[in-house]
């Protein structure tokens, strides 16, 4: 009986502690990636889901960057970007913009609906287009692979006309593999990969290490804000280009 006590004891204990754990990581409390002492150089990227931002609070906060939506497709422009681009340049951090990148339309139309939003600011960083599956679109078997590489690929030439930066390239791991992998080495990559550290044989630039963190400075519907590293010091990024 006495035994049965104690293993009883111990697979209740071992519950709690599950569940205690699970919660924490749920709240943005715990993390499972803590790449902050290797990779020092740490930055956020945000959209109109963080609500008002307070760029004075939010990069007090142990940032050097921040990446913010602009674009959508064709014609989708973040209802915050213009509020945020202006107030965060105003920051003592580095910024940049980001484009989410739709399967459905032309890369050159995309490029064009990016480049009239985003007018440049000193020291920006390089633009990045992220390519990932969505909606109906789950995996690489569900789209014309070529065809989207093709207009990816537009897009690409056509921001680093008009930027003369070549635009970072944001990919999860089946995005990466079904679509950037071997076609756009020419671009820096930005890894997402929150449950885990960055494979060995991927080459990354920046690394979104987690989408639950917390900080302050932000008031909308996502609690949440995404978290992100840069591979490199701190003088390497204020030399990125």
């Amino acid at each position: 009986m006495k035994k049965l006590k104690v293993i009883l004891a111990a697979v209740i204990a071992l519950v709690v502690t599950g569940l205690t754990a699970a919660a924490l990581f749920y709240y943005g409390i715990l993390h499972i990636n803590n790449p902050g002492q290797k990779y020092p150089v740490r930055g956020v990227d945000v959209s109109s889901y963080q609500g008002d931002i307070d760029w004075a609070e939010l990069s007090s906060q142990n940032i050097s960057f921040a990446y913010i939506k602009a674009t959508e497709g064709s014609s989708h422009v973040d209802r915050c970007f213009a509020y945020n681009w202006e107030n965060a340049s105003q920051c003592d951090i580095r910024i940049g913009a980001y484009h989410f990148f739709s399967f459905e339309s032309a890369g050159e139309t995309q490029a064009d609906n990016f480049i009239k939003t985003v007018t440049p600011v000193e020291n920006m960083l390089p633009p990045v287009i992220d390519v990932e599956f969505y909606g109906s679109f789950r995996s690489g078997d569900d789209i014309a692979v070529d065809d989207v590489v093709k207009e990816l690929r537009t897009m690409v030439d056509m921001l680093t006309q008009y930027y003369g930066i070549k635009p970072v390239i944001y990919a999860s791991d089946d995005s990466y593999d079904a679509i950037i992998r071997g076609n756009f080495d020419d671009c820096d990559l930005w890894y997402r990969s929150v449950y885990g550290s960055v494979p060995k044989d991927v080459d990354w630039t920046f690394w979104q290490y987690s989408n639950r963190h917390r900080l302050n400075g932000y008031n909308g519907k996502e609690v949440y804000i995404d978290m992100n590293v840069y591979f490199g010091s701190e003088q390497e990024f204020k030399e990125y280009r």
